[in-house]
């Protein structure tokens, strides 16, 4: 039996990378699993996939950055798993960077709309499955939105990470009192379709550890940051980025 035989997952964001890997692990870990995502193809053949571990487990195509859609998405959510027990917000996108002068204000608006305007609208619709669980969000940022860390000219995605960082702080200290735990991640430079066919022992340079790490180490810190290990956790943001940030 595993630790969350159960307990439904909810994880936007859930067709590639970081997302899947997760999905992935907590199906493995006994969880039913919601899959939120964009990419219908990727989606079905993912819920077939975990469906062959025993799970219990939906696919349902969904933009998040689209409130009719996440109303949707939440109400069907609750008919086919009753309830909700983890919230992985995951879904987010980096789009190319540059000097603000050059970037179209639709890069600026779909970053943000994404990023954190999708996560709030997540949030909302699925809050009051969460309160009925007293169950746990665990919200995905990013190194590039600590305060002490600033590279490249990513102005967008950076300002939405911080935003996503703020944000769960926020949410962790006033669910407390609901019995809702909050905690986020700051992933940083992770072999995920986003750093394309870029050379990545060049980026392992830049790594205190060494080497770029794979979706499932970053699923793995998701998966305890949601078990009754983590339990007295609230409100941490956690870098797992091998020590780039430091």
């Amino acid at each position: 039996m595993g630790i969350f035989e159960g307990k439904v997952a909810v994880i936007t964001g859930a067709t590639s990378g970081i997302g899947a890997a997760t999905a992935k692990r907590f199906a493995e870990l006994g969880a039913n699993v919601a899959l939120i995502g964009r990419n219908g193809l990727r989606g079905q053949q993912l819920e077939d996939e975990l469906a062959r571990l025993g799970a219990l487990v939906h696919f349902y195509p969904c933009d998040v950055s689209n409130p009719e859609q996440v109303e949707k998405t939440a109400k069907k959510i609750g008919e086919d798993f009753s309830h909700v027990d983890v919230l992985f917000n995951n879904a987010g996108v980096m789009l190319p960077s540059m000097e603000v002068e050059r970037m179209p204000v639709e890069d600026w608006k779909a970053t943000f709309d994404t990023n954190i305007t999708g996560m709030f609208y997540v949030t909302r619709c699925l809050k009051p499955y969460l309160l009925e669980s007293k169950g746990c969000i665990i919200n995905n940022g990013s190194i590039a939105g600590l305060q002490h860390y600033a590279a490249g000219r990513s102005y967008a995605y950076s300002a939405s990470k911080a935003a996503v960082i703020q944000f769960s702080h926020q949410m962790a200290k006033n669910y407390g009192e609901e019995g809702i735990r909050v905690n986020c991640i700051c992933p940083g430079i992770i072999d995920t379709p986003i750093l394309g066919d870029r050379d990545r022992a060049i980026y392992a340079q830049r790594i205190p550890l060494g080497y770029v790490a794979s979706p499932e180490a970053v699923a793995k810190v998701v998966t305890f940051l949601a078990s009754d290990d983590a339990a007295y956790l609230t409100g941490v943001v956690l870098p797992v980025d091998g020590g780039a940030s430091l």
